[in-house]
C-alpha cells in the first residue's frame, strides 16, 4: 500500500511538471504567432506521455482528453498545414490543462476524480475537423490509420467490448502471435536523473498494445520489482518484439516517450537470434487488445524471472555490490519536503544547543583556551551545516513567475486590453516555503496592475502611449532580503479617488493634510477597500490587496506602493531569504531582553545631549539624513521597570520600518549578535501581535527567552498611539 501511495505521489508531482511545461509552450507559441517544429514535437510527446500515464492510473477522462489534444499536434506534425489557428489551439490546450489540474488536485487530496471531459473532447474534435477542412484535407480520415499496411500484414482485429481497467497490463501469449513477419530488438536508455524511469519504461511497453503481435522485455516486472529502476538506469530497457510494422514505424513508436536519451533498434532474422527470447511456456508476451489484469507468472524457487545474458548477470552482480558497471551518475535526486523541514528543524535546534554550550553562564570569567578553540570549531561546523541545509531548500522563482503569464493573457482577453508581461531576475532563489506562499500575493498584484493600471488601447493611444501596455515582474537579492517588484506603465493610482474612499471608510489616523503620498497609497491594502464602483470577475470586492498584505506579513515581509498619475505604479515586496534561522542583535532593557533582526538595523550609537530634541507636541525626535525620526523608549512602550531612562547613557538603534521611515529605538545596552531560531509565540498571544510590535521569540544561549521586535509593527503601534 505504501509503495502504491508513493507511486501516486510521484505521478502527481511529475504530471504537474508536465502541466507547467505545456502551459509555457502553449503561451510561447501564441506570443510568437506560430508553433515551432520543436515545440510541436515536445507538446505531442508530453500529451502522449500524459495519455499513457493517466490511463495507467485509471483517469480515463483525462487520458481521453489528452488523446484528443494530441491528435491536433499529430496532425500539425505530420502534414504541416499552412492554416493554423494558434490562439484557438492555445485556448484548447489551456482549457484542457485546467480540467486536468482539477482532476489531479482531487486525486492529490485523496478523493476520486469524477470530472467529465466530453464537452472539451467534442470541442477539440470539432476544432481539428475545421482545421482539416480549412487546409483542404478530408476531415473524416484518421491519419493514424490512413497509412498503408506493410506487405502481408494481417487485418486488425475488431475492438473488444470495454472491460474494467486495472493498473497493470498483463501480456498473454497466443499461438497465432508467434509468426510475426518482423522481429526487432531494441534498447532504450533514459536521461540520467529523470523521475519515474520504471513508469516511463512501462509506458513504452503499454504503447506496444495492439501494435506488436508478441513482446518481451527486461527487466520483466517494471512496476512490481523494486530493483527495476536501478537496472533501467544502468542497462536501459531491452525489448524484443514481433510485429507487422516497418522499422521506421517501430522507431517512431518507441521514440514517443519523454526523457529518452538513446534508442538502439535493429531487425533480427528470427526470434532465435534474440538472447533473451524465452523458450518456456508462460513467459511474458503482449497481444493486441489483451485484457488488462495483474500478471501472475509462476516460477520455481531460485529460478530467474527471465533468462539473462552474461552482460546482464555482470550488471546484476555489480548492482548487488552497490556499484554500477557503467558510470551513470545522477546529479539530482528528489526529496520529500517534510524531510527537508525536519532536517531544518534539527539544524535550528543544533544552533540553539551550540549557543547554549558556547555562552553557558557557568563558564563566565574562566580562562579555557582549549574549550574556546573547540567552541569556535563547533560554531564553524554548525554554520556550514546550516548554510548547506538552507541551500537545499532554496529554489528559483522561475516557475512562480512564469505562472503570471497565464494571468496576464487571460485578463487581457476578457477585458479587451493589450498587455505583455516582462520577467526579470526569475533565477533568484528563495526558501521553498516562501516560494510556495508568494504565488497568491503576486497573482493579486499582477491582476491589480492589469485591471486598475493598464488602460484600454484607445485610451493609451490618446495619451501618446503604445497600444499595448507592459507589466514588469522582477526579483533581486538585496542584503538578506529578496525584493520583488511589479511595475506597470498604466495610468497610475488615482490619489483623489483613494482619499475619498478612505474618507468614507474613516481610515485616517492623522489629519488629512499631513498624509504623504506613500501613506495614501497604503490605504489600498485596507480590508474591503476598492475604488471600483462595480464588482467584476477580477476586482471590486476589496479582498485581493488585503490578501497580499496578510500573506506577506505571514512571511515576515513588507509591501509598499509608489505611483505617478499617468505613468504607472510600482508595488515592492520585501521578504527574508529564509524564515528559519536569521541573524539578530540582542539588546537589554532593564531585566528584559529583546532581539532585533540584523536586516532591520541601519546603525546603532550612543547619542549626545543635543542630538535628541522635542517638537511642539513634546515628542522626542532625532535628526537622521535630513529627516526627523521618532525616538521609541522600549521601557515606556512595554512598561519595564528598572530601565535606563537617560538617553545619553543608553544605546539608540536605528531601524528601517520597510515603509520608507526610520525609528530610533532606545535600549540599555547591546549584548551581541547571534544566529537565532524564530519560534512562534503562544496562541493566546498571537492575536495581540498586530498591536505589540512583537513578531516571535527565540532562545538565548543561557536558555532564557528573548522577544523578537518587528520594526514595521512597532512603527505602526507608535503611529496609532500618537
Amino acid at each position: 500500500m505504501a509503495e502504491h501511495d508513493q507511486m501516486v505521489e510521484v505521478f502527481i508531482y511529475e504530471t504537474r511538471q508536465f502541466f507547467e511545461q505545456l502551459e509555457q509552450l502553449a503561451l510561447a507559441g501564441e506570443e510568437a504567432g506560430e508553433f515551432a517544429g520543436s515545440d510541436v514535437n515536445e507538446i505531442f510527446r508530453v500529451m502522449h506521455t500524459l495519455k499513457g500515464s493517466t490511463a495507467m492510473m485509471m483517469l480515463d477522462e483525462v487520458s481521453q482528453l489528452a488523446h484528443a489534444v494530441e491528435d491536433i499536434f499529430f496532425y500539425i506534425r505530420e502534414l504541416h498545414p499552412e492554416k493554423v489557428d494558434v490562439p484557438g489551439i492555445t485556448d484548447l490546450v489551456l482549457s484542457a490543462l485546467d480540467f486536468m489540474r482539477v482532476e489531479i488536485d482531487v486525486l492529490d487530496e485523496g478523493g476520486k476524480p469524477s470530472g467529465v471531459s466530453t464537452e472539451l473532447r467534442e470541442e477539440t474534435h470539432a476544432f481539428l475537423r475545421e482545421m482539416k477542412i480549412a487546409n483542404g484535407h478530408d476531415p473524416d480520415v484518421d491519419l493514424r490509420k490512413a497509412k498503408k499496411p506493410a506487405a502481408g500484414a494481417q487485418a486488425a482485429a475488431p475492438a473488444p467490448k470495454p472491460v474494467p481497467q486495472q493498473y497493470y497490463i498483463a501480456p498473454v501469449r497466443t499461438q497465432e502471435a508467434a509468426a510475426g513477419p518482423h522481429v526487432y530488438e531494441a534498447r532504450l536508455r533514459f536521461e540520467p536523473g529523470c523521475d519515474m524511469v520504471e513508469v516511463r519504461a512501462y509506458t513504452v511497453v503499454s504503447n506496444l498494445q495492439g501494435q506488436a503481435t508478441e513482446a518481451h522485455w527486461v527487466p520483466e516486472k517494471l512496476l512490481e520489482d523494486p530493483e527495476a529502476a536501478a537496472v533501467l538506469e544502468a542497462e536501459g530497457l531491452r525489448l524484443a518484439i514481433t510485429t507487422d510494422k516497418e522499422q521506421e514505424e517501430v522507431k517512431k513508436l518507441l521514440d514517443s516517450v519523454g526523457y529518452l536519451q538513446e534508442l538502439e533498434l535493429k531487425e533480427l532474422e528470427s526470434t532465435d537470434k534474440c538472447s533473451f527470447w524465452p523458450k518456456e511456456p508462460g513467459a511474458p508476451e503482449l497481444v493486441p487488445d489483451a485484457t488488462p489484469i495483474v500478471p501472475q507468472v509462476e516460477k520455481s524457487p531460485g529460478e530467474p524471472q527471465l533468462p539473462q545474458t552474461r552482460a546482464a548477470k555482470q550488471e546484476a552482480a555489480a548492482l548487488a555490490k552497490g556499484r554500477p558497471s557503467e558510470p551513470h551518475e545522477s546529479q539530482v535526486i528528489s526529496v520529500r519536503v517534510d524531510k527537508l523541514d525536519r532536517l531544518m528543524d534539527l539544524v535550528g535546534e543544533l544552533v540553539i544547543a551550540e549557543s547554549m554550550v558556547a555562552q553557558n553562564p557557568d563558564l563566565a570569567g574562566q580562562e579555557l583556551p582549549n574549550f574556546q578553540k573547540a567552541a569556535r570549531q563547533l560554531q564553524k561546523l554548525s554554520s556550514e551545516l546550516q548554510d548547506s541545509v538552507m541551500s537545499l531548500r532554496m529554489v528559483p522563482l522561475d516557475a512562480t513567475f512564469k505562472k503570471m503569464n497565464r494571468i496576464v493573457r487571460d485578463m487581457t482577453k476578457k477585458l479587451g486590453k493589450k498587455a505583455r508581461l516582462v520577467l526579470q531576475g526569475e533565477e533568484t532563489e528563495v526558501d521553498k516555503t516562501i516560494n510556495d506562499h508568494i504565488g497568491d500575493p503576486l497573482m493579486h498584484i499582477v491582476r491589480n496592475a492589469v485591471d486598475h493600471g493598464i488602460e484600454m488601447p484607445e485610451a493609451r493611444l490618446e495619451a501618446g502611449k503604445p497600444e499595448s501596455g507592459t507589466v514588469t515582474l522582477s526579483a533581486a537579492n538585496v542584503g538578506g532580503e529578496v525584493v520583488l517588484q511589479v511595475k506597470d506603465d498604466g495610468g497610475g493610482l488615482n490619489r483623489d479617488k483613494i482619499l475619498a474612499r478612505a474618507r468614507d471608510k474613516h481610515l485616517f489616523t492623522k489629519p488629512e493634510a499631513e498624509l504623504t503620498d506613500a501613506e495614501i497609497y497604503q490605504f489600498i491594502f485596507a480590508p474591503g477597500f476598492s475604488t471600483k464602483e462595480q464588482v467584476t470577475e477580477f476586482s471590486g470586492r476589496g479582498v485581493g490587496m488585503d490578501v497580499v498584505v496578510s500573506n506577506i506579513k505571514a512571511l515576515g515581509g513588507s509591501v509598499t506602493v509608489d505611483s505617478r498619475m499617468g505613468h504607472g505604479s510600482t508595488t515592492t515586496i520585501r521578504i527574508p531569504l529564509t524564515l528559519a534561522i536569521i541573524e539578530g542583535m540582542n539588546i537589554e532593557v532593564g531585566e528584559s531582553r529583546f532581539t532585533i533582526p540584523i536586516s532591520s538595523i541601519r546603525r546603532s550609537f550612543r547619542p549626545g545631549e543635543t542630538e535628541v530634541f522635542r517638537d511642539e507636541e513634546g515628542k522626542e525626535l532625532l535628526l537622521e539624513d535630513g529627516q526627523c525620526c521618532p525616538v521609541v523608549r522600549l521601557h515606556e512602550v512595554y512598561r519595564i521597570e528598572g530601565a535606563e531612562e537617560d538617553l545619553t547613557q543608553g544605546i539608540l538603534v536605528l531601524l528601517d520600518t520597510g515603509q520608507g521611515e526610520t525609528l530610533a529605538v532606545h535600549a540599555d545596552r547591546l549584548t551581541g549578535v547571534q544566529e537565532i531560531v524564530v519560534k512562534p509565540v503562544p496562541l493566546y498571544l498571537s492575536k495581540l501581535m498586530e498591536t505589540t510590535g512583537i513578531s516571535g521569540c527565540t532562545l538565548l544561549g543561557d536558555g532564557s527567552i528573548s522577544l523578537i521586535l518587528d520594526a514595521q509593527q512597532l512603527g505602526r503601534r507608535l503611529l496609532k498611539a500618537s
